[in-house]
């Protein structure tokens, strides 16, 4: 369905383009970086930025609310009576931008060259924010209202694994009541290839700390008799996984499904030459589950990933020792209907049967965030289809993240709420990296997306 006023509501957002281009550089200014508690003012100040803005789109209601950590904005448009209601979520705090050096313009004075806004949070995730609210205010300007209800949920921490968030669902569950949660905080497949993001992969991880003797020991007296806890450590990390890359660990696939034929031609036809990946990544060959295409195991498979490991001497020289202890930080990405917390069991169980006699070996496991799957048959999934192709002026291929967002896990497991994951970013936007960047023309498609998501979704959910 297109909007009876798309025309009208298209020429608006094209005539405003270069005021949305500097109302991002503003926002991009205010360094709301939720890792670093001596930005705790400025994550503050980006709340009340964002809140102003939804107060000029439209949203009157728009306020400051608080939670445990850094503050939420949350305004709302509730004026169409017997409508269903969408909610879209976003989130204003950014990565640190170290190393500072690596930019080639200043991480928090945003540039325009090449046609890409250059700035922490240009992408991720201010400027798709950002997105939401000039489509509302085209709506709001151009016909005096919205075809749906619309509330509207900026947070201030989900850099930092969004610890506040689940209680803030949780004693705002009615304020956030709605149909359908919507997200922009995920990217396209690649330039010119519109996407929609229907999965999402979980996350827990585990710390092993592997036990030896109660002091550092001279490795002439006491090597040959003692357990060396980093040798120790190598070999329960190394029975982790067999020679092709499948986790030993029993249990650890449960509830994994596999791809149909469908599916896996789907992911077959998508423009992805391993070997340039490889080059791009700088590594000999891509690595995994040999059976399984790359783009299956990045999206649908689940992993199990060595994060770091440390111990013993480290400085300049040698030191002839058997250090006294060895740790190494695990985490699993997990997928669709696997537990994770029968994961962390399994994942512990198996260390601890499997470590070597003469050390002790202490596991400690954190982290519940889901998987979550949205079906493509979806009827706002499929509202959200024909919006970017209207946006885009291409049909959206259907593609998983092997990323993490644990906000989407929460609407999930919090509110029951299914999501659609409509994120226009590229692959190459280096998001937490120096240099992050939004594409412009992915910026504007994406305000033009959004400006016509909203009539489909109020079609599709009636």
């Amino acid at each position: 369905m297109i909007a009876p006023h798309a025309d009208a509501l298209i020429a608006h957002v094209r005539a405003n383009r270069d005021r949305y281009v500097d109302e991002l550089k503003a926002w991009i200014a205010v360094p709301s970086i939720s890792a670093q508690p001596d930005h705790a003012a400025d994550v503050r100040r980006s709340a009340e930025h964002a809140v102003e803005r939804m107060r000029a789109a439209g949203l009157a209601g728009a306020e400051v609310l608080e939670t445990a950590g850094n503050p939420v904005a949350y305004g709302a448009w509730l004026g169409a009576a017997g409508a269903p209601t969408i909610l879209i979520y976003g989130h204003h705090d950014v990565q640190p931008a170290d190393p500072l050096e690596l930019w080639t313009s200043p991480p928090f004075e945003a540039a325009v060259r090449d046609s890409k806004i250059y700035g922490r949070g240009a992408v991720d995730d201010k400027g798709q924010c950002l997105m939401h609210l000039a489509a509302i205010e085209a709506h709001l300007n151009v016909n005096g209202k919205l075809p749906i209800n619309v509330k509207v949920v900026i947070e201030g921490e989900e850099e930092i694994g969004s610890p506040s968030f689940e209680a803030f669902l949780a004693r705002e569950r009615d304020r956030l009541a709605c149909d359908v949660v919507v997200v922009s905080d995920t990217a396209v497949f690649a330039e010119d290839v519109p996407s929609l993001t229907t999965s999402l992969r979980g996350l827990v991880h585990w710390e092993i700390t592997v036990h030896g003797p109660t002091s550092d020991l001279h490795s002439g007296y006491y090597g040959g008799i003692v357990k060396n806890p980093l040798e120790a450590l190598a070999q329960i990390l190394a029975s982790l996984k067999d020679a092709h890359g499948r986790i030993a660990v029993p249990g650890f696939y449960d509830g994994v499904r596999e791809l149909s034929p469908h599916e896996r031609a789907e992911i077959a036809g998508l423009p992805f030459d391993p070997a340039r990946e490889a080059h791009g990544l700088g590594v000999p060959e891509l690595a995994g589950e040999p059976t399984r295409l790359p783009l299956e195991r990045m999206w649908f498979r689940p992993t199990l990933e060595v994060n770091g490991m440390y111990g013993g001497y480290q400085g300049a020289g040698a030191k002839t020792i058997i250090p006294s202890f060895a740790k190494a930080k695990v985490s699993a990405r997990l997928v669709a209907h696997q537990d994770p917390e029968q994961v962390k069991h399994a994942v512990t169980t198996f260390v601890q049967r499997i470590a070597p006699k003469g050390v002790r070996v202490e596991v400690e496991a954190q982290g519940d965030v889901r998987a979550v799957a949205t079906s493509r048959d979806h009827p706002a999934v499929a509202a959200a289809a024909r919006a970017m192709e209207l946006g885009f002026g291409k049909p959206p291929v259907f593609i998983g993240t092997g990323g993490t967002i644990g906000p989407v896990s929460s609407f999930d497991r919090i509110l029951h709420l299914p999501q659609v994951l409509i994120g226009v970013g590229l692959p190459d936007d280096a998001i937490h990296a120096p240099n992050e960047k939004f594409d412009l023309g992915q910026f504007f498609g994406g305000i033009e997306t959004m400006t016509y998501l909203y009539d489909e979704l109020a079609s599709a959910l009636r």
